[in-house]
């Protein structure tokens, strides 16, 4: 049974390459968003410079005292602005959901790997799952919405510009409103109300009688 052949640019969309480029990006975005959020609040707060295990330590991230809220917070200010780097980098709202949960994936490894252990806590779970949630949501509703927005084509559409230029002759922008084609040429041509361009009266050559 013949393969059905692929769509015109599948190959280049799905190159393992660009991916991990995409994924790559997306993370570095991801960290850096929370480091600012991150490090603002807890100068502002404590005045004290925030650690690594502010970022990457899964028991910092508790429900049972305020500094734990706070970071949930970032997380989650953090999710709502990767939105951006996902609509600039991905763009496509069936791949939003994909990008997401591995950049949470992701979290989850380096955050055990820094821990030594698997978070335990349902606290941090249920902030990733939100994130995770919010970030999905927003970035399917941004990517819908500019791959639902019109395309031009070029041109301007300004009525005060449409005054154009046929063999040399100048379309005033009150022709065009009511539809004439323009009349271009020497003065024994005419105008068509149709828009369809313009006609030429030509002479017939007299009847010989019979």
């Amino acid at each position: 049974m013949p393969r059905r052949p692929a769509r015109p640019g599948a190959l280049k969309d799905l190159a393992p390459l660009r991916i991990l480029t995409q994924i790559a990006l997306l993370q570095l975005s991801y960290y850096l968003v929370a480091i600012v959020l991150i490090a603002f609040v807890s100068v502002v707060a404590t005045g004290e410079r925030p650690g690594l295990k502010n970022f990457f330590d899964w028991r910092e991230l508790r429900g049972d005292v305020t500094t734990g809220w706070t970071l949930g917070l970032c997380w989650m200010l953090d999710s709502l602005i990767t939105v951006i780097p996902i609509l600039l980098l991905i763009a496509r709202s069936k791949l939003v959901l994909d990008f997401a949960l591995t950049i949470h994936f992701l979290h989850l490894i380096i955050t055990s790997l820094y821990a030594r252990a698997i978070p335990t806590t349902i606290y941090w779970w249920l902030v990733q799952a939100a994130s995770a949630a919010l970030m999905t949501s927003v970035g399917i509703w941004a990517c819908q919405w500019r791959e639902l927005r019109p395309m031009a084509f070029g041109g301007k559409s300004s009525k005060g510009q449409q005054a154009g230029a046929v063999n040399g002759h100048a379309i005033e922008p009150s022709a065009l409103e009511e539809g004439e084609g323009y009349a271009a040429g020497s003065a024994g041509r005419g105008r068509g109300r149709d828009g369809a361009g313009s006609y030429e009266m030509v002479g017939m050559a007299p009847r010989e009688p019979a």
